[in-house]
């Protein structure tokens, strides 16, 4: 007769808006065991498997400390209540807890003033779009939660009036009769219960012990203070503010956004230790990055370290329902020895209400490297070139038409193009030959696009290299200097002569424009954030091991032209003892995004 073995949860701490998939294991009636699921709809030897989620409502009311959302509360800012801050966010664990987190603390307290002193009821922009429904907001009652409404989490009601249970001052609500259940706001401060039994499937009753396994109390997802967008195209610049759409107010503008969400194979918590686990986990981590890229409302996205089977089953679909196209290239096999599925590369989306595909290049390094080592290298050095030479990164270059345009009445019906490159080198940091290789090749295969056609150009993705290294000097000043330090160590020859090392697109940095224009409040801030030295931010990646700038959005400027960039982090905007990831943070890097104007062409 089919029996469940053992029920476990792969996470320890039920978060809002991200699936609860319980691991049952079962022993079928031919004694083998597996994991499939036995539905009612096609029961094994005349039984099946029935799923109940309940929640646990004690009478006694909880609140959640807002920096360790796993504890609970026990003191409140009363700042926070007199400024109506979001009342999530008064609440601490401890005192230390409150005392460390101050610096971060009191910039909503500054936020909130500057806000009443402007115009009043900023509350929504300040703390932005990530507080929704889906982050769940604590209150001291925690009763007037509404249930999200698209959530369904199997057949039954979401919150059926009847109570299942009641004992020892706790209700039973049943919540789900689906294997898998996505908490929501009313399930904040509570315990969840799954139960899995056995059932006859002529009499519908259950067959044998009943399992069941209690959660943690459910935690609210945590939301980040929202990152805003700054202009860089006036001469007083402000924040820039999204109309109702999320969109920015100009038709003739365009957003793009780069950021490497860093792969599940690549979390270990070996690796970030100092991210909880439930924080690390693909299944919060999944829904924390979609609902901080689908906030951006970006016109294109270019993402790296996207694994190719969440590309298909997660973020291909989930864009889709906001109205994205996207296209894939997954990094070559070479080199890599895991699961072919779990291969990671770059996904590039675009608004289909924005831009229409109009052509895919697809650059492979392994074949570049072939290609270069048949042409150069001695044949007894060619097996030493290829070890060196070959890492699997790739690029994903697309030409896109915009639905737009800007050009004005001299130039009717005249087509818009875009053509943009999505990369991530990723190769170590000891082989600097090899890295400056690659942007070399990418740099010199989109010159040929630009050479067949008037298009403007943008470069985007994680370069893994600083400012001042090679690369950086190769994209942005469109040469290397002979006498550059990582020169120095070139063993195979691929780097001789460096006068080669050279390309003609005029392309800048899009977030140097912050160092070099305007003036204004916010301006001011976000050059405190960069580098005078390179005009580069101080850091997109920060983990415990390492802060840096690694990521870029690099323009063709005689095309487009900067109109705004998304606002960078400081080390004020992450908790003093975090690095990255962290629960509100998912990735280890920091996404970059620009707003663009194409410059109108004249006439030839």
């Amino acid at each position: 007769m089919l029996s469940v073995l053992r029920v476990h949860l792969p996470s320890d701490i039920p978060i809002v808006g991200c699936e609860l998939t319980p691991y049952v294991l079962l022993r079928r009636p031919d004694k083998s065991v597996a994991t499939e699921d036995v539905p009612e709809s096609a029961p094994l030897d005349g039984h099946f498997l029935r799923y109940k989620w309940y929640r646990i409502q004690s009478d006694k009311k909880v609140a959640i400390c807002s920096v360790h959302p796993s504890e609970h509360a026990t003191l409140q800012c009363l700042g926070c209540v007199k400024a109506k801050i979001p009342v999530a966010k008064s609440y601490h664990c401890s005192p230390k807890c409150f005392s460390d987190a101050w610096q971060h603390h009191r910039v909503l307290h500054e936020r909130a003033a500057s806000a009443v002193n402007e115009n009043g009821a900023e509350e929504e922009e300040l703390f932005g779009r990530f507080n929704n429904s889906g982050s769940g907001v604590v209150s001291t009652s925690l009763s007037g939660a509404q249930p999200t409404p698209s959530l369904t989490n199997g057949a039954a009601p979401l919150y059926p009036a009847a109570v299942a249970q009641r004992s020892g001052g706790e209700t039973w609500f049943e919540v789900g009769r689906s294997k898998i259940y996505t908490p929501t706001a009313d399930d904040i401060g509570h315990v969840l219960k799954f139960e899995c039994v056995v059932v006859d499937a002529e009499t519908k009753l259950p067959v044998g012990h009943v399992n069941t396994i209690l959660t943690s109390r459910v935690i609210p997802a945590p939301s980040p203070s929202p990152r805003r967008l700054i202009s860089v195209s006036g001469i007083d610049a402000m924040v820039g503010h999204l109309d109702p759409e999320g969109r920015i107010s100009s038709a003739g503008n365009f957003t793009v956004l780069s950021y490497n969400i860093l792969a599940d194979v690549y979390a270990s918590s070996e690796l970030y230790s100092y991210c909880p686990s439930w924080a690390l986990s693909w299944p919060y981590r999944r829904q924390n990055l979609l609902r901080e890229i689908v906030g951006y409302r970006a016109d294109i996205v270019c993402l790296q370290e996207v694994q190719s089977d969440h590309f298909e089953k997660f973020f291909a679909p989930e864009l889709d329902k906001h109205g994205y196209q996207a296209l894939f290239k997954r990094k070559t096999a070479e080199v890599f020895s895991g699961n072919i599925h779990t291969i990671d590369g770059c996904a590039t989306f675009f608004r289909r209400d924005r831009f229409s595909h109009v052509k895919k290049y697809e650059v492979e390094f392994n074949k570049a490297a072939q290609s270069l080592t048949d042409a150069l290298v001695p044949s007894a050095q060619k097996k030493t070139a290829l070890s060196r030479l070959v890492k699997d990164n790739v690029a994903l270059i697309v030409v896109l038409e915009a639905k737009f345009s800007n050009q004005g009445i001299d130039n009717p019906g005249k087509r818009q193009l875009v053509c943009v490159a999505n990369t991530h080198v990723n190769v170590h940091q000891d082989l600097k030959d090899v890295k400056l290789w690659q942007v070399h090749t990418l740099l010199k295969g989109l010159e040929k696009i630009a050479a067949s056609a008037d298009i403007p150009m943008l470069v985007c993705g994680d370069f893994n290299s600083v400012p001042g290294s090679s690369p950086h000097a190769l994209l942005a000043m469109g040469k290397v200097d002979p006498m550059h330090p990582e020169l120095v160590v070139d063993p195979i020859g691929i780097l001789r002569p460096a006068s080669k090392l050279t390309h003609q697109l005029p392309l800048v940095s899009a977030y140097s424009s912050f160092a070099r224009m305007g003036v204004g409040i916010g301006l001011e801030q976000q050059r405190r954030r960069m580098d005078p030295t390179t005009n580069e931010p101080l850091f997109t990646n920060c983990t415990r091991d390492f802060i840096g700038t690694l990521d870029y959005i690099f323009y063709s400027a005689d095309s487009l032209t900067v109109e705004s960039l998304l606002e960078l982090l400081d080390e004020d905007s992450l908790r003093k003892d975090t690095a990255l990831p962290s629960p509100e943070w998912s990735s280890d890097h920091i996404a970059l995004l620009a707003e663009f104007r194409c410059k109108p062409r004249t006439r030839r």
